[in-house]
């Protein structure tokens, strides 16, 4: 077995929102043209918790007009420099930049950049409203070729794979000290799933990817972000690949460390999970992103009390369903 250990080691730790003996959740609901449905009421919902319905207890509704959330909805654009190919790092520059730019550079929402290459995670200090200011961070984003490229066959895989979910975790784990709900767009194709015939799984390793599914999904949930996946067409993006839709294969609850897999910890799938969404490939990378945030002010916040856990790292099947034809939560 190629892997040694899990992107994120240690045992899930005690979720703060289940200590205080309840859980909250943001639900975004669109329309079947994808847009967002203000007004509702706290009888449209149905919170399922592994199939069994839990009372809804706190309900707050947003629609950014007449209730805004506050603070802001937080926007943190993650620029994927170790997945994507080299010859598509000045492509997606320059659609962030033009991102960045629009309306003169005055962004809605407060946006954080943050680079992931090679050499690990780069970030700025902190949020900013000022397009034109971010747009000089991006501009200095180089192509590079990576020390971790094709050549490296299923250990690059690896490394890009471990990487990239231990840097998620690590973005989550530092936004769930900040208050807010949070959108992460994660611009890129996204890392390996491992699932060649070159990666074999004894029990410990799926034991390990237990903990690591079961760490990421809890800070995530604690952080109040939903994952976002956008990336562009062009050669090297893996554009008409049957491959690409492997991931709905494992959008299912996993329960058990016998029912882990590396692919659950993979982007597509945690943006599913998180209640995001998975846009293009396409060339308008802009378009995608600008399509994430008009969902960022219309939501609506529900809290429920969970059942006591028969034992550590148990792993609940949630839904939210919306008790009306047409709409999606």
């Amino acid at each position: 077995m190629l892997v040694k250990r899990s992107p994120a080691r240690p045992p899930a730790p005690v979720s703060k929102v289940t200590a205080e003996g309840r859980i909250h959740l943001d639900v975004a609901v669109t329309d079947a043209a994808d847009k967002p449905v203000p007004g509702l009421e706290p009888w449209d919902f149905k919170i399922l918790d592994d199939n069994q319905p839990r009372k809804i207890l706190t309900f707050r509704s947003f629609d950014g007009v007449t209730v805004k959330p506050d603070p802001p909805v937080e926007v943190i654009l993650v620029l994927d420099i170790l997945n994507l190919p080299f010859q598509q790092v000045s492509f997606t520059r320059a659609e962030v930049e033009e991102f960045l730019r629009q309306n003169g550079g005055h962004l809605v929402q407060p946006v954080s950049i943050f680079l992931l290459t090679d050499a690990g995670l780069r970030m700025q200090p902190r949020p900013s409203v000022d397009g034109n200011a971010l747009v000089e961070i991006v501009s200095q984003i180089k192509g590079s070729i990576s020390s971790i490229n094709p050549a490296m066959g299923a250990g690059g895989d690896l490394m890009r794979f471990q990487r990239s979910a231990h840097q998620l975790a690590n973005i989550a784990e530092n936004e769930a000290n900040r208050p807010g709900r949070k959108l992460l767009i994660w611009i890129g194709p996204g890392w390996p799933m491992l699932n060649g015939d070159n990666f074999l799984f004894s029990e410990k390793d799926q034991q390990r990817y237990f903990d690591g599914i079961v760490e990421l999904s809890t800070k995530l949930r604690e952080a109040r972000m939903a994952v976002y996946s956008v990336s562009a067409a062009g050669p090297g993006l893996g554009v008409g690949d049957v491959h690409r839709f492997l991931y709905q294969d494992f959008l299912k609850g996993v329960k058990t460390p016998r029912q882990a897999d590396t692919a659950n910890l993979t982007l597509k799938v945690l943006a599913t999970q998180s209640g995001g969404r998975i846009l293009g490939p396409d060339n308008d990378l802009a378009g995608q992103i600008n399509r994430c945030i008009a969902e960022a002010n219309s939501f609506y916040a529900l809290s429920f009390d969970p059942p006591k856990a028969d034992h550590a790292n148990e792993y609940h099947d949630l839904k939210v369903e919306v008790g009306k034809p047409g709409l999606t939560a």
